[in-house]
């Protein structure tokens, strides 16, 4: 099986081209795809897969994709299916362009959040009509070294993005935060964020199915959003430990700006080792 590797802020995905829908991808594949030391490596793994090929119906928010030609099949690096990446969805769109797959400026991709226009910079980022955030209250996340309180936002997936008042690097992450679930039935990414600078935000972020990443495009979105009172618009830069994105708040909902870069291809048999129903 043909595979790449890409990244967007080194949030990495491993790319597996699947265009006719031919690839039942299963949990534990996924899993020794995205192993860092017996596998290729990643956060989790990106299906290219026609939309018309997908094999799945799409309802709900996801409506909106079946007009697009391509459908991009997050899986978290456990394995479970995730409903919107957006370092995932510029790692994606890179992936057509270079290929030949689709052409820019804009382009549109599928995700099980719904479309998102995904558009091509004069500097080569890619910006990603990330739709509108929506904040749900606070709740409360226990970490390894205590409790951090937040907002609950809603970006096309489940986040808690917490306002902390120290160096977010100082947060203890090595742990899977517990979380209300009643707030959270399915679970959530959670965000430990605080000003930088007036317009920058510095953020951590441990993403669900996956632990702790270096960097989450949703996740930089949610932080954006908490920060912003209600109402306003804003511009936020936003440092990972990965690199630095940019967020375009308004009354149309919220952009995400940012690098996308494929490091390589080639071929793997680990689909074939890990065939097994997990």
């Amino acid at each position: 099986m043909r595979f790449a590797k890409g990244h967007g802020t080194e949030n990495d995905f491993v790319i597996i081209p699947d265009p006719e829908g031919a690839l039942d991808l299963r949990p534990a594949q996924v899993a020794a795809l995205c192993d860092r030391r017996a596998g290729i490596g990643g956060d989790g793994v990106l299906r290219v897969v026609r939309t018309a090929a997908l094999g799945e119906a799409l309802t709900g928010p996801a409506a909106s994709s079946q007009a697009c030609e391509w459908f991009m099949d997050y899986r978290n690096a456990d394995g479970s299916v995730a409903e919107m990446c957006g370092n995932g969805v510029r790692v994606f769109a890179r992936y057509l362009l270079d290929r030949g797959l689709a052409e820019g400026p804009e382009i549109s991709v599928g995700t099980r959040a719904g479309a998102r226009r995904v558009t091509v910079e004069d500097d080569g980022d890619l910006t990603v009509d990330m739709g509108r955030p929506e904040l749900r209250g606070e709740s409360a996340a226990d970490l390894a070294d205590g409790t951090v309180r937040g907002r609950r936002v809603f970006v096309g997936n489940p986040h808690l993005a917490c306002r902390v008042d120290r160096d977010p690097d100082d947060v203890d992450l090595t742990a899977a935060p517990r979380l209300n679930e009643a707030d959270f039935p399915e679970g959530a990414n959670v965000e430990v964020f605080a000003v930088a600078a007036p317009g920058t935000l510095r953020m951590r972020v441990y993403e669900r199915g996956a632990g702790e990443t270096r960097s989450c495009g949703t996740g930089i979105v949610a932080v954006a959003a908490a920060a912003t009172p209600p109402g306003e618009g804003a511009t936020w830069r936003v440092r990972v430990p990965g690199g630095e994105c940019v967020v375009f708040l308004d009354a149309d909902g919220a952009r995400l700006r940012g690098p996308a870069v494929i490091v390589a291809e080639g071929e793997t048999t680990l689909l074939d080792s890990a065939a097994a129903p997990a």
